[in-house]
């Protein structure tokens, strides 16, 4: 049975809804369809499930992208109710012939809707009397050389006709099971023990499953015919020499460098006292995270004829050339998926060149076409331009945090509370948690709060020193226990030492692990819930590309399953590091946010504690599309 109907405008305005279903629905799966679904662009598989407590909904939508109307049905995930479709077409065609953009009641399409429900249930009805599910097919051994089943015409066979000599082959078919079929190229002939020899000339040989001799024809063409042109071009290239590098020498400089890089031996706190983030700060200069990024004019995307980036495709072209331009010019009834695939196909592959995942640009094109098809297209608007700025919609509105997340507001929220507030790094190997960490201190300094570390990493040796060397540069506090010790207690204890001393953020690195460990990530998943962070930050590797994609869904994975709780801790915002080795190939940012849904909350393009920066969602989406 149907639970809910919902007719709304893309606005959030609800126009109509079916007021004889008694059940109301548990939890809220509508309002959890337009936050996971609608508004994050998963819109092109037209079908969500929602699982609360005591229910489970299957939601299925179609749009009117003309009037601006989405059409929701509910149903119970485990009826598999075969006419929903069928409803919400008829539902959506009669609807708007009824809509006016003035009236927001429409009492009266209660009765449509009783006739309409009852015409698509009495349909799947019938369909399912003329068009039964079809049966089994029967498991089939073979004994004595032919193929038996237990089916009603099983044991029968079709032999070709002909002399035995195999030029026709031989067919057999066990209920429509087609188990050899003719080649003009090979003999089939079956023999005694029932497999089937493959031979061309000779029928006595038995080849078995590969002719060997017809490999041996493949592989040599493209030499001069007997299979040895490559191993000429082989042995050519190596006979070539190669260019002798000649390595320069270098000079050394007996005079001491004037820059001084290191500052450990003076700002361990012996004699220094105010000679503290001050002089650091000279040195270093302000963070990147309070510049803003202005974009240059040659950022901007530059259309060709239409509108992709790339040169029109021949079968972009097939309505020919006048029929496409009287089209811009009159404008189109309403849009069609066949007039959106050139399009669509051409930002799907500018997407995958710029490391987007290949899964992730399907159902990105596949969103724009569903919020695209039906709608009018305007005159003097190309098909290639509308699609464009609808593809730039989408990224953005996908980059764009859903909630937001300020640092410095939520630090000061804290503060007024009178309790820390607790930073929570993690990742896997190598990506530069420790580092980054010592990046978003500095940061913190410089806005006048005070900062402490703690040291978690009890696993991998040389993790407190590294953290001690970025605490004495940075003249901040360091908390530690040393190693084999459970980070979960030492975060804790590093916690209630904050709330004496007054530190304002407590930033807490943890060990570097694989997501496929499962114990680290169990004692990740401890940490988390013992210590209830207010953040929890991924950070990962840009220049992996879409790996980190599989690392941070596989995270939120353990941690959900690991979680003792509820309602598990999941990971907040994401910090990508090495972003500048990477140039254009920004996907990956798009991947993880998309996977994810936790935003870009910083973005490491350097070495030094200034080279930390937010994320510009204007400049990455005019470098994924341009």
């Amino acid at each position: 049975m149907l639970e809910q109907l919902l007719i709304f405008t893309r606005g959030g305005l609800i126009l109509w809804t079916c007021n004889h279903f008694t059940n109301a629905l548990k939890g809220s799966p509508i309002d959890t369809l337009i936050r996971s679904c609608l508004l994050e662009e998963r819109s092109g598989a037209a079908s969500f499930t929602y699982d609360a407590p005591g229910a489970s909904y299957c939601l299925k939508w179609t749009f009117h992208n003309d009037l601006g109307l989405v059409f929701v049905a509910v149903y119970q995930r485990i009826l598999h109710l075969l006419y929903v479709d069928d409803l919400l077409a008829a539902v959506k065609r009669e609807f708007s012939g009824l809509y006016q953009p003035q009236k927001t009641e429409y009492r009266d399409f209660d009765e449509i809707f009783r006739q309409l429900q009852i015409e698509a249930e009495a349909r799947a009805e019938n369909l399912k009397k003329t068009n039964p599910l079809p049966a089994v097919a029967p498991q089939r051994k073979q004994q004595n050389g032919t193929w038996q089943g237990e089916g009603k015409n099983a044991g029968t066979e079709k032999k070709s006709d002909g002399d035995g000599d195999g030029k026709k082959g031989r067919r057999i078919e066990n209920d429509g099971f087609v188990v050899a079929k003719n080649n003009s190229n090979a003999n089939l002939k079956s023999s005694g023990n029932g497999s089937v020899n493959i031979g061309k000339e000779n029928e006595s040989a038995n080849i078995g499953a590969f002719d060997v001799n017809r490999l041996q024809k493949l592989k040599g063409k493209g030499g001069n015919g007997n299979g040895n042109g490559k191993k000429k071009e082989a042995v050519v290239a190596a006979k070539a020499e190669p260019k002798k590098v000649v390595k320069k020498n270098r000079v050394w400089d007996d005079s001491p460098p004037q820059t001084k890089l290191d500052f450990t031996d003076h700002l361990d706190g012996e004699g220094d006292g105010d000679k503290k983030v001050d002089f650091l700060a000279k040195e270093q200069g302000e963070s990147m995270m309070d510049k803003e990024e202005v974009l240059s004019s040659d950022s901007e995307v530059e259309d060709d004829d239409d509108d992709t980036g790339k040169d029109s495709k021949p079968e972009a072209k097939k309505k020919g050339w006048f029929s496409s331009m009287f089209q811009s010019i009159a404008g189109k009834a309403n849009l069609e998926k066949s007039d959106l695939e050139p399009a669509l196909k051409a930002l799907k592959d500018r997407l995958m060149t710029k490391n987007v995942a290949e899964e992730i640009a399907e159902k990105l094109c596949e969103s724009v076409a569903a919020s695209l098809e039906g709608k009018k297209l305007g005159s003097f608007t190309r098909i290639s331009s509308t699609v464009h700025t609808a593809m730039e919609d989408a990224l953005v509105r996908i980059l764009t945090p859903r909630r937001s997340i300020d640092i410095l507001r939520d630090v000061h929220t804290a503060k007024e509370q009178r309790k820390p507030y607790v930073v929570v790094f993690v990742g896997v190997n190598g990506v530069g948690k420790s580092t980054n960490l010592a990046k978003v201190a500095y940061w913190l300094l410089q806005h006048n709060t005070s900062v402490m570390m703690a040291a978690c990493d009890t696993f991998r040796s040389g993790a407190v020193e590294q953290l001690r060397t970025h605490a004495r540069r940075l003249q901040i506090p360091i908390f530690e226990k040393g190693y084999e010790k459970d980070p979960a207690v030492v975060a804790k204890e590093a916690i209630q030492e904050a709330s004496r001393n007054g530190s304002d953020v407590v930033l807490v690195d943890t060990a570097g692990r694989m997501q496929d460990n499962e114990p680290l990530m169990r004692a990740l998943s401890k940490l988390i819930n013992l210590n209830n962070p207010d953040l929890v930050l991924f950070v990962g590797e840009a220049l992996v590309g879409n790996d980190a994609v599989d690392q941070l869904s596989k995270f939120n994975q353990k941690l959900a399953d690991l979680s003792t709780s509820p309602t598990p801790r999941l990971i907040d915002g994401i910090l990508l590091t090495k972003f500048d080795t990477i140039d254009d190939k920004v996907g990956a940012a798009l991947s993880m946010v998309y996977v994810s849904g936790a935003p870009v909350m910083f973005v490491g393009c350097g070495q030094s504690y200034t080279d930390l920066k937010k994320l510009n969602v204007k400049s990455i989406v005019k470098t994924l599309l341009k």
